[in-house]
């Protein structure tokens, strides 16, 4: 006779892929729990303050696409994407970043990083290379290691990434198993260090692509918010032949995440193979979300929403710059992002941030130690702080606090 759960059997053992093996749990994924506790201040997430969603143009969007669309908003959808919101899509990178497309070279995502996890698996085999900056955008690392890939971290400045020593591990590569499938860069307020790629290395880039046959993979989610600097061309706008760059973008920064819309631009041969894939992982994102970013393209709403984005978040980047300067160690050093969210300061080498990090909750700070954006275990001695999430007096509290914490331990090291 069957007795449900308190069967006394063999307990089951689950046989998973070696793939998982290469898959690790995200720090920042794990820092959230501790969010909620009371007065915590978290410069640990990538999110987006919530006074930038445009509450009132979406519910208006929402109830127009429910009125009007509703049977097919709510239906399932193309794989490719809704073809309005492709439309739109193309029209924006055209007006954004010079980016000329056709629909059938546009692909919508549950979110960019569905399209970057969709680009290793079609790029990577096991050990394939990809050639990444160091330090790199951790749900980029999650994605190719989900794929087996082997990561070549290349190192970074100021100026971003260094395209001559792009150069050398191309030419120390070449004939080699590891030879990279693709180059990916994010040029604009890199995440984690908010450096800026310089047009001249955007373009040496570029040449590599072509020269070499590997791709690059631009990754552009925090293009719109620009506090100061010039505005630099996109590679994919540079690229005349339109075949060495696929570009991702996202509009979780300039409208809201929670609707997980992103989209990846890429020539047809490279679409088709994400449409394929895409069939076996979601058979489309949301239809729903899909309707509503087409109407906030459509009725223009993303246009007057960025530049209000852009005030609050560089005002944030300002009480944020000047709380380092003045509470933060002198050994320390911090980048100046001209936008983006973030700013990776880098502490004395003795000072590991990654064991620091418990120390520092407990005194209610969180970040994200550079190892977590490390595919090589260097970094020790760096952390991420996001600026656009918390109050700005929350800032230079949190701020004061971190420091404290950083004294606090490099004393102790001193000591032993």
């Amino acid at each position: 006779m069957y007795s449900g759960h308190n069967h006394p059997g063999i307990p089951m053992k689950y046989k998973f892929s070696e793939m998982l093996g290469y898959m690790k749990p995200s720090e920042i994924r794990e820092l959230l729990k501790y969010a909620s506790m009371p007065d915590f201040i978290s410069f640990g997430g990538g999110m987006p303050n919530p006074l930038t969603f445009p509450m009132q143009d979406l519910k208006e969007i929402v109830d127009d696409v429910l009125d009007v669309s509703g049977k097919y908003a709510l239906q399932y959808g193309n794989t490719g994407g809704l073809p309005e919101l492709r439309t739109e899509i193309s029209k924006m990178v055209m007006k954004t970043e010079g980016i000329k497309s056709e629909e059938n070279e546009i692909i919508v995502t549950s979110g960019s990083q569905q399209g970057l996890y969709e680009l290793g698996k079609i790029f990577l085999n096991r050990s394939d290379g990809v050639i990444v900056e160091s330090p790199t955008y951790v749900g980029a690392i999650s994605a190719f290691n989900a794929n087996a890939g082997k990561m070549i971290p290349v190192e970074m400045d100021s100026e971003g990434i260094i395209s001559d020593k792009v150069e050398e591990k191309l030419k120390s590569l070449t004939g080699r198993p590891e030879f990279p499938r693709f180059i990916y860069v994010i040029p604009n307020y890199q995440n984690p260090t908010g450096h800026t790629l310089n047009l001249d290395r955007r373009k040496h880039l570029l040449e590599l692509s072509e020269k070499y046959q590997v791709p690059i993979v631009e990754d552009n989610p925090y293009g719109e918010l620009r506090y100061s600097g010039k505005k630099l061309p996109s590679i994919k706008s540079l690229d005349k032949t339109g075949e060495n760059v696929i570009y991702l973008g996202t509009f979780s920064k300039v409208m809201c995440p929670g609707l997980r819309i992103g989209y990846t631009v890429a020539p047809e041969a490279v679409i088709s193979k994400l449409n394929l894939l895409k069939q076996a992982l979601d058979l489309s994102s949301s239809t729903f979300s899909q309707y509503v970013a087409a109407e906030y393209l459509k009725r223009g709403v993303i246009y007057r929403q960025v530049p209000k984005t852009v005030e609050l978040y560089s005002k944030k980047r300002n009480v944020m710059l000047n709380a380092l300067e003045e509470h933060f160690p002198k050994d320390s050093t911090w980048s100046k992002p001209d936008g983006g969210m973030f700013i990776w300061a880098t502490l004395d080498k003795k000072i590991n941030t990654n064991q620091m990090l418990k120390t520092s909750i407990e005194n209610g700070v969180g970040y994200v130690s550079g190892l977590a954006f490390s595919p090589d275990g260097s970094h020790t001695s760096s952390m991420r702080l996001n600026f656009t999430f918390s109050e700005e007096e929350e800032i230079v509290r949190g701020i004061k606090k971190l420091s404290n914490t950083i004294k606090n331990v490099a004393t102790g090291i001193t000591a032993t």
